[in-house]
């Protein structure tokens, strides 16, 4: 196993991503941009924020979105649903998109944060 970390999600003690065999599997992504800040406060930019965070922590480990194959949501708020939607459809296709769960949570780790994201990638060749 080997952990992967962008340059502004490194954290004391965990790692954004880890490759483990044929699998990646990604740590919740919150919405810090490049200086490691919340930068927002309105829902659907702080999920695509997310799934930018979720690219560059894949790219890290030599993976791409293409190769995702589960997602995991916790909002803050159900009335945020429709904004993280939004964002995830303009990451995935709706024929090829992940399988994803949606979990409503009382709180994050920081108020700010209105979402997080979790996410598994499969980079094998398919063959099993």
């Amino acid at each position: 196993m080997r952990g992967y970390n962008p340059p502004h999600l490194r954290f004391d003690g965990m790692s954004q991503a880890v490759r483990s065999g044929d699998f990646v599997v990604l740590s919740g992504q919150v919405a810090l941009d490049a200086s490691a800040k919340i930068a927002t406060d309105d829902p659907y930019e702080q999920a695509q924020q997310c799934f930018e965070n979720i690219r560059l922590a894949l790219a890290e480990a030599d993976a791409t979105l293409a190769q995702v194959t589960k997602l995991v949501c916790y909002l803050t708020d159900p009335a945020h649903f429709p904004s993280y939607s939004k964002a995830k459809g303009e990451v995935f296709p709706v024929d090829g998109a992940p399988a994803s769960t949606t979990v409503v949570v009382s709180a994050l780790l920081d108020p700010r944060m209105l979402l997080e994201v979790e996410a598994w990638a499969y980079v094998g060749d398919g063959s099993a």
